[in-house]
């Protein structure tokens, strides 16, 4: 006989696939909360189960951008190591503070991602991008096709790294709602890099965190397999509607439904 909690986390993990694969790597950052109603987990327990199929999803998103030379490898692996050094903090810190904090934190958390997406998503369809004023600190050298690396550059991605590693060890969350918009405001990069290298840095950073806490002892595996094979095979799923559906009103919808959850976390903490 399968085993309920099983189901429970397969079709979990399926939905926040399907979320990945409409909305990239934004679609992880539901993890944690859908752990927490649907398998009345704490935050300290769902975290690292969402780092494991943050981890395996992003990975998929990162060899491919790659392999079509979209992925600034330099860029994402020295994100990474900062996120790895400050993960493990994360991690520690989950485990000391009580379950009410941390759902408030991640309410907080998800209602920033909400109307941050809902604004780009509207700018988008509105055709208002908005303007860059100066110049970024890393630009791209486009003789040779990669980043000038200077002090500034290196210590804007360096702080952009620590903080999603300090955010997915603390709650769960892979940090791409970090890693992106950081990009975007210090390099010059195109989206289509700038999305590549930020799936390089999270399944750098999930992978890692989830592997401390395997090592740890603090991530249950018999709920984190389910969960992340099922978020794998959503991936695909999302993947072959998203060609069918306007990316920008997808996000709207995404972000509406991320402000229904932080609000839920918020009245759950109370």
């Amino acid at each position: 006989m399968i085993d309920l909690h099983f189901l429970i986390s397969s079709a979990l993990g399926a939905f926040v696939g399907l979320l990945l694969g409409l909305t990239g790597a934004g679609g992880g950052i539901v993890s944690v909360p859908l752990l927490v109603f649907g398998l009345h987990m704490p935050v300290s327990e769902a975290g690292p189960i969402g780092l494991v199929a943050i981890g395996l999803s992003t990975s998929i998103g990162a060899l491919h951008g790659l392999k079509e030379k979209q992925l600034r490898y330099k860029a994402a692996i020295f994100m990474s190591l900062f996120g790895l050094l400050f993960s493990p903090f994360g991690l520690w810190l989950a485990q000391k503070l009580p379950n009410t904090p941390l759902l408030v934190l991640f309410a907080l958390v998800l209602l920033y991602v909400s109307v941050r997406m809902w604004m780009q998503a509207s700018q988008t369809l509105s055709g208002k991008a908005p303007q860059r004023t100066k110049a970024p600190p890393c630009q791209l050298d486009l003789s040779i096709g990669k980043l000038i690396w200077t002090m500034p550059c290196a210590r804007a991605l360096m702080f952009a790294g620590a903080i999603a590693g300090l955010l997915s060890g603390l709650l769960g969350v892979g940090g791409g709602f970090i890693i992106v918009p950081s990009l975007k405001k210090f390099t010059d990069l195109p989206m289509k890099a700038i999305i590549a290298t930020s799936l390089g840095v999270l399944a750098l950073v999930s992978a890692g965190g989830a592997f401390i806490s395997l090592a740890s002892g603090t991530l249950n595996l018999p709920i984190a397999i389910p969960f992340a094979l099922g978020a794998l095979g959503g991936i695909f799923i999302g993947k072959a509607l998203e060609k069918r559906l306007s990316g920008a009103r997808v996000q709207q919808i995404f972000s509406a439904f991320t402000l229904l959850v932080a609000i839920s976390l918020i009245f759950k903490a109370l």
